[in-house]
């Protein structure tokens, strides 16, 4: 079998079947899809267990009780028998020709270990924007992390993944933003990552989803999953030689860091304590927080956001 789909499902009777069958009517046929079903109580998992009554290539898992999409996906990863493993969360879909386009780039290239494709973010709402790449190999992670901008997409979900890399990698349960703390994992077991421009990723909007909803809690996961490959690309002597403008693209990536440092503070009114104080200037906030410090920089962004919620620094 050459390709294991894992598809956690949990509240999404609306839009499962949409998922599925993106699937379903793809040309590429050699695949295992696996419905983990988190204990939905909507009606979801009569709709898998129907998929799996009526398509073999079609398993359906069902936790006993609810324990969140990273329980979910690793239960899957349990179940994985292809050569290659995909996510698709329930509520998303894939274009027409997807799978078929990639699977043969992997064939062409067996020595890619992750294979990252276009995605929609956010698609059905204002905010929807089409992430592209160009056909690019690389064989540094930081290279890929840092030219790629990956902190901004480190999604599961648009990525096609030999099935080896996970075999120490498990999502981290009871955590949310989950995917910032797993690509990393996963990089230390790739030694050649691609990006492409085929294929496409219907990343949908939810109103309910964690990124619209997100508490102290999770912007503080957020900020410790980025603040470990932070530390990580600044301390790589070796990202300093190979990676394109890395002076800029590590400021770039501090300031990106610093803004969940600061949105931490609007729902904690807490600074962290290990957050890293870098040598970098090139925007107005860091060049506040090497002045000024970071209690203090917390302190204004906070009371800017109060009188205008429109303005960032």
């Amino acid at each position: 079998m050459k390709l294991s789909i894992i598809i956690p499902v949990y509240q999404t009777r609306n839009t499962l079947k949409r998922c599925v069958d993106s699937i379903l009517t793809q040309d590429f046929r050699d695949w295992q899809m696996i419905l983990v079903d988190d204990a939905s109580t909507d009606g979801s998992a009569k709709i898998c267990e129907s998929y799996a009554k009526k398509e073999g290539r079609i398993q359906h898992v069902r936790l006993k009780r609810n324990s969140g999409l990273s329980a979910a996906r690793n239960a899957g990863l349990a179940k994985a028998k292809g050569d290659y493993i995909m996510f698709v969360d329930s509520d998303d879909y894939l274009a027409p020709d997807t799978l078929k386009e990639l699977m043969e780039q992997l064939s062409i290239h067996p020595d890619y270990d992750m294979l990252e494709f276009p995605l929609y973010r956010h698609f059905g709402s204002p905010r929807q924007t089409r992430v592209t790449f160009p056909r690019r190999e690389f064989t540094f992670n930081a290279v890929y992390w840092l030219e790629t901008k990956a902190w901004q997409h480190t999604y599961a979900c648009n990525k096609v993944y030999k099935r080896e890399v996970w075999q120490d990698v498990k999502f981290p349960e009871g955590r949310t933003f989950e995917d910032t703390f797993t690509l990393p994992q996963v990089l230390r077991h790739c030694r050649r990552v691609a990006t492409t421009d085929v294929g496409l990723y219907y990343y949908t909007f939810n109103p309910n989803g964690i990124t619209q909803q997100a508490g102290a809690k999770d912007l503080n996961s957020l900020l410790d999953g980025n603040l470990i490959m932070l530390r990580r690309m600044s301390t790589d002597k070796r990202a300093k030689q190979k990676v394109k403008e890395y002076d800029r693209l590590m400021a770039e990536y501090y300031a990106d860091v610093l803004n969940i440092q600061l949105d931490v503070f609007r729902a904690t009114g807490k600074v962290r304590p290990d957050f890293p104080i870098l040598p970098y200037h090139n925007a107005l906030k860091l060049k506040v927080l090497h002045l000024l410090g970071l209690a203090t920089l917390c302190k204004i962004h906070k009371l800017v956001c109060r009188s205008h919620s429109s303005v960032s620094l």
